[in-house]
């Protein structure tokens, strides 16, 4: 019969949502594809005469999947089942914030995330915190150049939130928080409370 492998948590239980229960799945703290194929048996035709892995996935996934399995010996179904589309670049006033140091930190929670950001933003200012979800993230963040800041052992959202918030105590427990950054004038209608 078909069986199911998820790469983390999240997946995990959008399968078992669906009535299904994935068999395979990495350890918390390798909740990617390398983490996947560290996991994932050895092709043995005797155990498993068909061979095949259907491996739906992203555009723009990396083929560390692909290639993990092909040398355990299964035959890959590589299927682009979605595709990441690049978004508009923001406002020209908040490119600029990125920029000149205008948000305190950024959170990545994927490596497209670091690389759209880049590529429509610019860089964030060095001052700014840099907080990526994983270590695959982590990467490039490091390939565009970005120094990176907070990584969570876990690669979970409120993990990621979690390990930003120590970060930013441990640097104010050790007085190494930058200075505040200048507060933004708006201008107020004649007749408003001041």
């Amino acid at each position: 019969g078909v069986r199911l492998a998820a790469v983390g948590t999240k997946t995990a239980q959008a399968i078992s949502d669906l009535g299904m229960t994935p068999e395979l799945l990495p350890a918390v703290t390798k909740q990617n594809a390398a983490g996947l194929v560290e996991v994932f048996p050895d092709y043995v035709e005797d155990l498993d005469p068909v061979g095949r892995v259907l491996l739906p996935r992203a555009d723009i996934a990396t083929d560390v999947l692909v290639d993990g399995l092909i040398d355990l010996g299964w035959e890959v179904d590589d299927v682009v089942a979605y595709r990441t589309v690049r978004a508009a670049p923001p406002s020209a006033e908040i490119r600029e914030m990125i920029k000149s140091g205008g948000f305190d930190a950024v959170c990545f929670t994927s490596s497209s995330t670091v690389k759209n950001l880049v590529g429509i933003a610019g860089k964030p200012h060095p001052r700014t915190i840099i907080a990526c979800i994983g270590p695959m993230t982590e990467a490039t963040a490091k390939e565009m150049g970005l120094r990176v800041d907070v990584v969570p052992e876990i690669a979970e959202v409120p993990e990621l939130v979690d390990a930003l918030a120590d970060h930013v105590a441990g640097l104010r427990a050790a007085g190494q928080l930058p200075p505040p950054r200048k507060k933004r004038r708006t201008r107020r209608k004649a007749g408003e409370d001041a």
